[in-house]
């Protein structure tokens, strides 16, 4: 009998020893971020009333969800006083709602807010060759983006993958939204972490965002419905000024030429 409670006894102490370790809490995941919509460009606009393809807000989300830390900071704040003066005392998802919008202004400038827009300019300074297809680069997408980011900034295009398709299909790699986009959230993040640039930078990846260059305005023009908390109590005369960097012109501008004549 004393054997018999001496293994029963030694079976609860087992037993005993083994629940701190079942009812280890697990690891829980992060927070998901906070997330808004952002509104609508004047571009996006347009096309809803005229029933065509605009701005998915599903592409928010993409943009949203892809920043680094260091594009919700202080640091960030500075390069995009221009457009977003309050950046710096906005919460986080105005902040996020503030980069979704501008990535769909500059989508609405490059490429009128077609997924599809695959232009191929004959400017010298441009017409190059890409060193992954190595054809003469094409600009391609919602952000115009080429091949060649991809050995560039990381982003996930596939020549190999695309070259056997339509040169405007959905299914390339290089015109699928999440990834045009994804890649233009590195290529930014370079201009803007990397070499300390400002959104509007005269060497700035893309020409829109060139503030000497005259397809800056068309930029600037979707610019115009930024979120409202970014400009919240500001008095007039500030927000005129901060509407419009020095030496730009406040003339709009139309659609850029390689845009409406998009092949």
């Amino acid at each position: 009998m004393a054997v018999c409670w001496m293994l029963v006894l030694g079976g609860c102490g087992r037993q005993v020893a083994q629940q701190p370790t079942q009812q280890r809490a697990q690891p829980s995941s992060p927070p998901k971020p906070a997330l808004k919509q952002a509104p609508p460009t004047p571009i996006a606009q347009e096309k809803e009333e005229l029933g065509q393809q605009s701005w998915d807000p599903q592409w928010d989300v993409i943009v949203e969800q892809a920043l680094s830390p260091e594009m919700l900071s202080t640091r960030a704040a500075r390069g995009v006083r221009t457009f977003c003066p309050r950046f710096a005392s906005m919460d986080e998802a105005d902040k996020r709602a503030f980069w979704a919008y501008t990535f769909q202004a500059l989508a609405g400038a490059e490429a009128g807010l077609k997924p599809t827009t695959n232009v191929r300019h004959t400017e010298p300074e441009v017409a190059v060759q890409d060193s992954v297809t190595k054809r003469t680069v094409r600009q391609q997408g919602l952000l115009q983006l080429t091949y060649m980011d991809a050995e560039r900034y990381g982003c996930d295009f596939n020549w190999e993958q695309d070259r056997g398709l339509a040169e405007k299909s959905p299914a390339r790699t290089i015109l699928t939204p999440k990834n045009n986009l994804l890649c233009g959230v590195k290529i930014l993040e370079n201009q803007m972490l990397t070499q300390k640039k400002p959104l509007l930078s005269s060497s700035s990846y893309w020409v829109t965002l060139r503030p000497e260059r005259p397809s800056y305005l068309v930029f600037a023009k979707q610019m115009k419905n930024v979120p409202a908390v970014c400009r919240a109590a500001m008095p007039a005369v500030e927000e005129a000024r901060a509407k419009r960097p020095s030496g730009v012109p406040a003339a709009a501008a139309t659609m850029p030429a390689h845009v409406a004549s998009a092949n």
